[in-house]
């Protein structure tokens, strides 16, 4: 094992206006998720942390619409999505959300120290308000043509198709996103993050990373580097965090920005949690030890905010940019070690969109199938480094083929035979040269696994790990235990003792994918103790930012460096009671691929 490391595992948060569907957590949750599993196992020190991002305008504009707060509309969406990561096993050390107190302070301090360094300044720019109702327009709900590459639906703050940077005044034919009008563009006062400030220090630290960041991500980032533009940080509404200057803080309509304030909250949960835990220092373990890595998981959407934006906030906020500067109070802060970036999930040959009701939610998902077997068809299918499409008829396929048929079967036949015919994990004779072979092949799958996994290749360490199931399978079928029941009983034991260390090492192997089938496993071999640790929801009260008093909502937490699980071989004990197993996967009839298609058109239609 290689020595300890800090590993924070910084999750994209998830936006707080609605359930997340599962083209969602194909970006930010699982691959976070089996990464970090990995390198607990690994023995390494992982801090897992994201929350709900719960201020900017949809969330606004929805309550509205609901006649509802937007605090109402964030209690609500926060509660459902943390419960639904919850159920899908993502091991977050904090989850929690953007409204507490705590990360309004971390904001402000993140803003001030920038201001105070030169990053930050005034500027009188356009600001869109629309005709009918004179509200402002934020840039997300002003869409055009993008003057850059012509895609028809580019948003006034970032073209999709293209990446780049815009203004809502620099798009053509501009349009609102709510009622269709044309906006009007009037002067108002905001304040921007200098980023063109930034580019020689950050095309210094992306041009270091070389072979060590996913091709797509690095290209990409560097390829948008000199198109850097001053950008927006504040903006004209009432839900967000106060701007912390004299003359600023005290306006009911002028906050910072969602897109600035959400990015912080990788280091907010982070100091929350250190208060949590007792230890209200330990966050900097993983911020400003030399030693520490993070990782920051996302869709390819978000690759300029995590790439780019966030890696100059914490430049300019250590003082490092063209203008120089002293850390702020925090100290000086690490940069992302990497950015792992997933491209999109189609569905069924459609882009998901809540909007459109083409979704498949994450709630709906797990009400029918299991949460491993999500998990496993996210990895073995999902988008690491190209888009990708899921279908039901590959799902099922995957379940009924890999899942049930592979893996499950060579759980189920090699334990009920142990506990039938043995009662427990029998004793080992004599090996043969085939049972060292398929014992080093087994091993060896540990270094080759973890390899990829500690390279975030999520997809290839699955294949590895399915091919060592594979092995073990044939191993099964070739010796054939059930026909030396009566001619050699000891060779049958010793058959069933390799083919149970190989279950063993399979179980271990699959543990960052499949937690839950994993903990169920080590169970059915007669395991004791908590194998891997699965998330918990836990109510907590704490003040809420604009609000007297205290408010209850729910935290994702959980105990997962004690677990019994580590990246190696472990050797069974012989002499350890087994009993027949369950099965650990549910075959699905070929009939829910058409259920589901039709359950899906039903909806969008």
């Amino acid at each position: 094992m290689s020595s300890k490391r800090h590993i924070l595992t910084a999750v994209a948060w998830p936006y707080a206006n609605g359930p997340r569907h599962i083209g969602h957590v194909s970006g930010f949750g699982v691959p976070s998720d089996v990464f970090a599993r990995f390198q607990r196992m690994s023995g390494h020190d992982v801090l897992m942390v994201s929350g709900t991002d719960e201020h900017g305008t949809p969330i606004y504009v929805l309550a509205d619409q609901e006649g509802i707060s937007a605090r109402e509309l964030a209690d609500r969406y926060n509660r459902l999505i943390a419960e639904d990561l919850v159920a899908l096993g993502l091991s977050y050390d904090l989850f929690t959300r953007t409204t507490t107190s705590n990360h309004y302070a971390v904001v402000q301090e993140l803003f001030t120290g920038l201001y105070e360094n030169g990053y930050i300044f005034a500027h009188t720019t356009k600001g869109a308000i629309s005709p009918s109702t004179g509200r402002t327009l934020p840039d997300r709900y002003v869409e055009g043509t993008c003057p850059i590459c012509g895609y028809g639906s580019a948003r006034g703050d970032q073209c999709d198709n293209c990446g780049n940077q815009l203004d809502p005044t620099d798009l053509i034919e501009p349009r609102s996103k709510i009622n269709g009008e044309v906006p009007e563009f009037v002067d108002t006062e905001h304040f921007m993050l200098d980023l063109p400030a930034f580019t020689e220090v950050l095309g210094d630290w992306l041009s270091s990373k070389g072979d060590q960041w996913r091709p797509n991500v690095l290209k990409f980032s560097l390829n948008l580097l000199h198109e850097l533009q001053p950008r927006a940080i504040s903006r004209d509404i009432d839900w967000g965090v106060p701007i912390p200057l004299e003359g600023w803080s005290e306006q009911p309509n002028k906050r910072i920005y969602v897109w600035f304030d959400a990015v912080i909250g990788y280091l907010s949960a982070a100091i929350e949690w250190a208060k949590r835990s007792g230890d209200p220092e330990a966050w900097r373990a993983w911020w400003q030890s030399e030693d520490a890595e993070s990782y920051y998981f996302m869709g390819k959407d978000n690759i300029v905010f995590h790439a780019e934006i966030w890696p100059a906030m914490l430049l300019g906020y250590s003082g490092r940019g063209d203008n120089g500067g002293t850390p702020g109070s925090l100290g000086a802060l690490n940069l992302p070690t990497e950015v792992v970036s997933s491209e999109f999930l189609t569905m069924e040959g459609r882009k998901f969109s809540s909007s459109r009701r083409v979704a498949i939610y994450v709630r709906d998902f797990l009400e029918r199938y299991s949460a491993d077997a999500l998990r496993y068809y996210i990895i073995a299918a999902g988008p690491e480094t190209q888009d990708t499409d899921f279908t039901w008829a590959e799902f099922v396929r995957r379940n009924n083929d890999e899942l049930v048929a592979t893996w499950g079967n060579l759980v189920n036949r090699s334990i009920s035979m142990a506990a039938k015919n043995v009662g427990e994990i029998p004793e080992a004779g004599e090996l043969t040269d085939e049972d060292r072979r398929v014992l080093d092949l087994s091993k060896a799958a540990f270094d080759t696994v973890g390899g990829h996994l500690n390279r975030s290749q999520f997809k290839a360490g699955l294949q590895e790990a399915m091919r060592t199931v594979a092995e073990a399978n044939k191993y099964f079928s070739d010796q054939a235990p059930w026909a030396l029941r009566k001619t050699d009983p000891e060779r049958m034991r010793t058959v069933l003792h390799v083919a149970l260390q190989l279950v063993s090492d399979a179980k271990t192997l699959l543990t960052p994918f499949l937690p839950a089938s994993s903990n169920k496993v080590h169970e059915m071999l007669g395991g004791t103790g908590v194998w891997t640790g699965m998330p918990r929801l836990e109510e907590v009260t704490d003040s809420i930012a604009g609000e007297e008093g205290f408010s209850s909502y729910p935290i994702i937490t959980g105990e997962y460096a004690g677990n019994e699980a580590r990246w190696e071989s472990i050797p069974i004990r012989p002499g350890t009671k087994l009993s027949a197993p369950t099965p650990l996967f549910a075959k699905l009839d070929p009939s829910v691929v058409d259920e589901e298609l039709q359950r899906l058109e039903n909806e969008a239609g």
